[in-house]
């Protein structure tokens, strides 16, 4: 009789292990979980900036000078429209910028605030993400050429 209870005190002293390991093991789980997911729509975010500061950038260099375009073909600038329209770009969609005009180029730095999916229960409400551009304005340096059509 005095055999089983040795055996039972041991069996006492592991209670909840079990309960501890999986509980370790699901947490260790969701946080990978959370940097997979929450990761890649950080990834998507950093796309989403550079591709709007890109654009933006571009739509500001398109406002030139007329004036002096006119005038002697230089393409050049008008930086009040370039600036302005970038930052309309960049306010439709929905990010925040800073824009630099200088000389013929045009620069936007674009933030971006990716919203988690799984890392917000750990209090990571958002990622921010940059991308940044530059564009030139230039002028045309392709002709058209005629070209013979055969029968």
């Amino acid at each position: 009789m005095n055999a089983p209870r040795p055996l039972r005190r041991a069996a006492d002293d592991d209670r909840g292990a079990v309960t501890a390991f999986v509980i370790g093991a699901f947490l260790g789980l969701w946080l990978f979980t959370g940097i997979v997911v929450d990761g890649g729509l950080a990834l998507a975010g950093k796309t989403r900036a550079m591709d709007n500061a890109q654009e933006a950038a571009r739509t500001g260099a398109q406002r030139l000078d007329l004036a002096a375009l006119r005038a002697n073909g230089t393409p050049r600038l008008d930086p009040d429209r370039a600036a302005a329209a970038a930052r309309d770009y960049i306010t439709s969609t929905g990010d925040t910028a800073r824009v630099e005009v200088q000389g013929d180029s045009v620069t936007v730095h674009v933030t971006h605030r990716t919203p988690t999916q799984i890392l917000q229960l750990a209090g990571l409400r958002h990622l921010t993400v940059t991308g940044r551009a530059t564009a030139h304005a230039e002028r045309a340096t392709t002709t058209a050429t005629e070209t013979e059509s055969t029968p």
